[in-house]
């Protein structure tokens, strides 16, 4: 997507240690018009699937899942908690996601109720880099039976392995914006 590209390379900061932070306008403050745009182009990628889930991990995935459902009928965003409250009961669906941003392990989960063989789900998040996140989403959904009708990325680090182990897997990855190299601080998009 020409548009977010655009947006990382005027307001991204390449920090070390290949580090991207788009906290101006995509996880931490959230540019609703543009992530608006982000909502058009995944309903454009995934609008064909008979989608009636939109699951995510907190927090920076929120923001995306609830814009981007806007642009699907009548779908709820649910989304993975990574610490468990004591409201949220004992009937969950977990699984351990090792945090690439933290370098912490962490267990994630999804109370029963809101997940059943009867859901078709569209995974959303902001990055992938190693993967661990969507692999313990997709852990849960498959926990629960569900189906997983697509992963939808915003920003993907094409130099480590979490995208193409998915797609290697058989699941449609559909990242919007795809970076093959951040050396010396220089973003290189992959061509799509």
């Amino acid at each position: 997507m020409k548009l977010l590209e655009d947006k990382i390379l005027t307001d991204g900061v390449v920090k070390p240690g290949n580090i991207l932070k788009v906290d101006n306008f995509l996880n931490h403050q959230i540019d609703v018009a543009f992530l608006n745009e982000i909502g058009s182009e995944f309903a454009r990628l995934f609008g064909d699937k008979k989608i009636n889930k939109i699951m995510t991990i907190e927090a920076s995935g929120i923001g995306i899942a609830t814009i981007v459902a806007q642009h699907f009928d009548n779908v709820p965003v649910l989304f993975a908690k990574k610490a468990k409250s004591a409201n949220i009961g004992d009937d969950l669906y977990t699984s351990v996601v090792k945090s690439y941003t933290y370098g912490k392990d962490y267990t994630i989960t999804v109370s029963k109720k809101f997940l059943s063989t009867d859901d078709r789900v569209l995974i959303l998040d902001d990055f992938m880099a190693m993967g661990s996140a969507m692999n313990g989403l997709i852990d849960i959904i498959n926990q629960a039976g569900a189906s997983i009708e697509g992963i939808g990325i915003c920003i993907e680090k094409g130099f480590q392995p979490g995208g193409q182990s998915l797609r290697d897997r058989g699941y449609n990855v559909q990242s919007l914006a795809i970076i093959d190299n951040m050396d010396n601080g220089v973003i290189t998009f992959r061509e799509q």
